[in-house]
């Protein structure tokens, strides 16, 4: 069956080109133009992936975003912005966009995007544990948190989620590199992408969890390899 893609926003000429290119790839396809719309068609037509401007009339792509992901509505969602800068994708990131394209784009690129969203909430997600124990790090889905029980108090820290994400995918694997674009493929589901928006999760990472995030011991880079979080030691493996 042809997908349902709900396309939002208020430039008439780029939603009818999206529009078109989606339709012309086999899918279902319907324009929205401000946020008040929108919502009654997200509600309504329940699409399976949503094209979403972050400026719009009267309220923003944004607050549209948070108030979905705030009742737990994993539609997946492709934010678009005139902002390209990388604060501007992380951003949406941590709102809970799925990805993120910069305008002007290409309409074909952009639906190749939406199918890989199609593609990925086809497959079956291997059950992730709830609790995480690595070493002295302690990662939490119940509550999307970190927990680092070092020398003095723990440091415990609230994670945005694809902070938590980007983590708890790590501390699944201690002690195995992946590379910049691997972690952009296998925890944002992009095949393609700035992987500098890895850099910046794990900068974000450090500065909640490291004692010392320009020295840091828990989530490290290992040189050629990417980023890993370090395996415990022989004595705190045995102790746990």
């Amino acid at each position: 069956m042809p997908a349902k893609i709900l396309v939002v926003d208020d430039d008439d000429l780029i939603a009818a080109s999206v529009v078109a290119h989606v339709r012309a790839a086999g899918h279902d396809a319907r324009q929205s133009a401000d946020a008040a719309t929108a919502e009654h068609e997200w509600r309504t037509w329940r699409p399976d992936v949503v094209v979403l401007d972050v400026r719009l009339p009267g309220r923003s792509g944004l607050d549209l975003l948070r108030r979905h992901r705030e009742d737990g509505d994993g539609t997946p969602v492709v934010l678009l912005s005139g902002l390209g800068t990388v604060d501007d994708r992380i951003v949406g990131l941590e709102v809970g966009a799925d990805d993120y394209l910069a305008k002007p784009f290409d309409a074909r690129e952009l639906v190749l995007r939406v199918e890989a969203l199609l593609r990925r909430g086809a497959v079956a997600v291997e059950p992730t544990p709830s609790r995480i124990t690595v070493g002295k790090l302690t990662v939490d889905a119940s509550d999307r948190t970190a927990v680092v029980d070092g020398d003095g108090a723990p440091r415990r820290a609230e994670l945005a989620p694809r902070e938590f994400a980007l983590l708890q995918f790590l501390a699944l694997h201690p002690g195995r590199s992946f590379s910049r674009r691997e972690l952009l493929r296998r925890v944002w589901g992009w095949d393609f992408g700035d992987d500098s928006t890895v850099m910046v999760h794990v900068r974000r990472l450090r500065a909640k969890l490291e004692a010392d995030p320009a020295d840091p011991q828990i989530l490290i880079n290992v040189r050629g390899a990417g980023y890993c979080v370090a395996a415990p030691a022989p004595s705190e493996e045995h102790s746990a």
